[in-house]
């Protein structure tokens, strides 16, 4: 037996966990890309002739990878315990993969290049829905297989780089949008190119990180708890002799043995508090309000009069990097519990702040704001979320409970979505006031209901929950 498979490697737990995450990293990237292309993809499809691309009809074309994303989420359960979670994963992949090449070339092989029509944006959008499955897909996955092979000690840090690399996706995409704006900046046609051809390339420049991950996701491992529930044993011992050591890799394979009684069990079988917290909390995560602020920063930042706004928001992307870190490195220290309630309510005070900027002058205030706001949410309920989400489920009923999760932060991330400019162009105090209140909520909630999962193996919340349904 090699050494490193007798006490156990942290270089090949940090390598596998890396792979997974730069599916948390496209994440990021497909859904903040829009950001920056929406005015483009705007005006583009504008200058169609065979209809009339009213402001509904972008309000769908801008959120239209959230369909995805839901089918992508709800498709996971199925995928993750037919395929198995790295299979999975690398359907995704390819999915992100031709995602990027149809947005940037929506008209292949069926419609005339650069000829805006009804027909070519319901295909743009087509292939947006197909990105945004691979969204769902990766959302659910990515941190499900890094909580699977994490030691308890570290998963709670380890799927909050999944988090990590979200927002900091999210950032690479707002500054290559910088960049290829800048790059035409000085051309008189600037924004004829950006509506031609700017939006076109942000799409493609995806391309990248997303053959990358489909490549190296075949080099990763099965998940051990996936292996044993499919007869696996074997297999299942040499990935945890490889992470946690072989002496102790041969106690984790019978804790996670004792907890399969059945392949599949019935997603209530220990409850339905169990699966309602899961499901709450991700509502949770979207009714705070904080993808509204993240895909329509630009709008934002220019109607709070800031004369650059993409740089803005690439320096609100910087402070979302920050303090995502602080979550990364405190999550096993403080606790998953004391970081949401403090997060829920530094971001009903940023929200309250920007309601209050709409009725009183408060001059840079309101920025200000939108920054804690964010900043909170970024080590709070953008990290917490997600690691409650992959430990919280028994062994058993994870795939289909997290699928079923997942969903609802995508259905309810789309209302979110799709309701923020209607309500923000009706009464801006209304709309951060309602997410201004609804953060207290969220904090009450956790408070109340949600159980502290640190330091927990994945089998002792199994054991948890049987024993609160008795």
């Amino acid at each position: 037996m090699s050494d490193y498979r007798q006490k156990g490697s942290v270089g090949y737990l940090a390598g596998i966990v890396l792979v997974a995450v730069l599916g948390g990293l496209l994440f990021g990237y497909d859904t903040a890309v829009i950001s920056g292309a929406e005015k483009g993809l705007q005006a583009f499809f504008q200058s169609a002739t065979d209809f009339t691309y009213t402001d509904a009809w972008h309000g769908f074309t801008t959120s239209s990878a959230l369909i995805g994303c839901v089918i992508g989420a709800l498709l996971s359960g199925l995928l993750a315990s037919r395929l198995g979670r790295k299979r999975s994963l690398f359907v995704a992949g390819i999915l992100f993969l031709l995602s990027a090449l149809g947005s940037y070339c929506p008209e292949f092989l069926f419609f005339e290049k650069g000829v805006a029509s009804k027909s070519l944006m319901l295909a743009f959008n087509g292939y947006r829905i197909l990105g945004g499955i691979g969204v769902g897909l990766a959302s659910a996955l990515c941190p499900m297989y890094i909580a699977e092979v994490s030691p308890a000690s570290k998963r709670g840090t380890l799927v909050s780089w999944n988090q990590f690399a979200i927002i900091f996706g999210q950032l690479v995409v707002y500054f290559v949008n910088f960049l290829i704006i800048r790059s035409h900046i000085n051309d008189p046609a600037v924004v004829e190119w950006t509506n031609a051809i700017g939006w076109r390339v942000m799409f493609v420049s995806e391309a990248v990180p997303a053959g990358i991950f489909a490549l190296l996701i075949l080099f990763v491992p099965e998940t051990p708890r996936y292996l044993v529930l499919n007869g696996q044993d074997e297999k299942a011992l040499a990935v945890l002799s490889n992470i946690n050591g072989y002496e102790r890799a041969k106690e984790i394979l019978s804790e996670i043995k004792a907890t399969v009684v059945e392949k599949r069990e019935k997603i209530f079988t220990y409850g339905i508090l169990v699966v309602f917290i899961g499901c709450m909390l991700s509502v949770f995560q979207q009714i705070i309000g904080i993808n509204a602020v993240l895909y329509f920063a630009p709008r934002i930042f220019e109607s709070m009069g800031v004369s650059n706004n993409m740089l803005f928001t690439v320096i609100m992307g910087v402070i979302n990097i920050t303090f995502t870190l602080v979550a990364v490195f405190s999550v096993e220290k403080i606790g998953r519990k004391p970081l949401l309630i403090t997060g829920s309510l530094g971001m009903a005070i940023g929200a309250l702040g920007v309601a209050l900027s709409n009725v009183v002058d408060l001059g840079i205030l309101p920025v200000i704001c939108i920054m804690v706001y964010s900043a909170s949410f970024m080590f709070s309920w953008g990290p917490i979320c997600w690691v409650y989400i992959s430990e919280i489920f028994p062994n058993t009923i994870r795939s289909q409970a997290t699928a079923i999760a997942v969903a609802f932060q995508w259905i309810f991330n789309f209302i979110v979505s799709s309701t923020f400019v209607p309500i923000y162009t009706r009464s801006p105090f209304l709309a951060y006031a309602l997410y201004g209140v609804i953060c207290i909520g969220a904090a009450i909630f956790v408070w109340k209901i949600v159980p502290e999962t640190k330091g927990k193996t994945l089998e002792e919340m199994t054991a948890l929950w049987k024993n609160r349904k008795k």
